[in-house]
């Protein structure tokens, strides 16, 4: 296996765009994603779904409904993207939750 077949890692910040990925990948990195910024210890981040027909948002609140450390979520103010970003703000993580299952 050469390096291209390796993920990226990259560093955890907070806001995640979502334009550059498969529509079909946008929940299961939301997840992946939100578990990630938990455990770095980020209680506020931002998803960036653009405006379009709404098939992204829905996906990504979809998402959002299944996850008991979502505190809230709602739309960015206009400066931060406005409909088409929704800030996310999550429980903090405890020690026995750190880590994504799998």
């Amino acid at each position: 296996m050469g390096d291209a077949d390796q993920p990226a890692h990259l560093p955890i910040e907070d806001a995640l765009d979502l334009h550059a990925f498969a529509p079909r990948d946008v929940a299961s990195l939301v997840v992946e994603y939100l578990l990630a910024a938990r455990a770095a210890g980020l209680r506020e981040v931002r998803l960036i779904h653009g405006r379009g027909r709404g098939v992204q948002r829905a996906t990504v609140h979809a998402a959002l409904a299944s996850l008991p450390f979502v505190v809230a979520a709602r739309e960015a103010p206009p400066e931060r993207g406005g409909w088409g970003a929704t800030v996310v703000v999550l429980d903090p993580a405890g020690p026995a939750d750190t880590v994504a299952p799998g």
